[in-house]
């Protein structure tokens, strides 16, 4: 099992594609959810790990992948 974390905030509409893949790959448990405007230590690490402060944000296994896309496509191929 990856160990899958989540930057985003709820009114970020690329966060909420992939929010919606989260829950349609019934991944809901496997993932840490890290919301950076409810704290800003989260933005400031991903600008720190990742030169930019843009969201969504999934680290898989402490590697960040940017692009709702693209972590969508990779949440649906994982859960399968």
């Amino acid at each position: 099992m990856k160990k899958l974390e989540l930057y985003f905030y709820n009114e970020c509409p690329y966060c909420q594609i992939v929010l919606s893949t989260i829950k349609e790959a019934k991944l809901e448990d496997k993932v840490i959810y890290l919301n950076t405007r409810e704290n800003p230590t989260h933005r400031e690490k991903l600008i720190k790990d990742t030169g930019r402060g843009t969201v969504p944000c999934l680290y898989i296994d402490g590697k960040p992948m940017h692009e709702s896309r693209d972590i969508a496509h990779w949440l649906k191929e994982y859960a399968k």
